[in-house]
């Protein structure tokens, strides 16, 4: 039944027509970012022998719930984005994508997505990455962006996420060498988008330290 209502919401003619639109809600140079520093995390865990099917599957299944919070953020800030230069431009704004149509994308990259980690990684992955999904889709994007300069601080956490993903996917455990990764990128967030806790106030304007991403 919810098949059969995407599909009248979601042609294949118009998926074709669009499809840079919908690649562009999945922000692929962010989701690339994530699948990489996640094969990090794969490959420390054993340096001597490369399991190519369990990475194969994680890496899809991480890039599709990727790309489902990307989409996400996109219908969230599509307001905002009307308003920017930078971002006007973008699928939602120009109404290349109805909302409807963004939101069936949505669903369909996170289901797909956790259920390859599910099914065919291990659950453990899957459950932690449905956190950091909801962590960067509704906890950064609705709550912290609106309500505090601090948001990229904060909100670092899920993108400091994926080392510990590709961690879990080849071991199915956490353990503290994949959280040290996870504390590396933590740390380094701020610093990279030029946001200093302490000094944010004093230093950067707030309209610039919610629009970070």
């Amino acid at each position: 039944m919810i098949s059969k209502g995407l599909s009248h919401i979601m042609t294949v003619p118009h998926v074709l027509r669009h499809w840079r639109d919908y690649l562009e809600l999945c922000k692929p140079g962010v989701v690339a970012l994530m699948v990489f520093t996640a094969v990090v995390g794969m490959l420390l865990v054993d340096p001597q022998y490369i399991h190519w099917q369990p990475m194969l599957l994680a890496c899809i299944g991480i890039a599709l719930s990727a790309g489902s919070a990307a989409a996400i953020n996109h219908l969230v800030d599509r307001q905002v984005d009307a308003q920017m230069a930078r971002t006007r431009a973008r699928p939602l704004p120009t109404g290349n994508i109805r909302t409807v149509e963004a939101v069936a994308f949505a669903i369909i990259l996170g289901v797909a997505g956790l259920a390859v980690l599910f099914f065919w990684v291990n659950p453990l992955t899957a459950l932690l990455t449905f956190l950091s999904l909801i962590g960067y889709a509704f906890i950064y994007t609705l709550y912290l962006k609106r309500a505090t300069p601090q948001n990229i601080v904060i909100g670092g956490a899920a993108g400091a996420a994926p080392p510990v993903l590709g961690w879990t996917a080849m071991e199915g455990a956490i353990n503290e060498y994949s959280l040290l990764l996870f504390l590396i990128i933590f740390v380094w967030t701020p610093p990279h988008f030029g946001h200093w806790p302490f000094t944010v106030g004093k230093n950067m304007p707030k309209s610039i330290s919610r629009c970070c991403r």
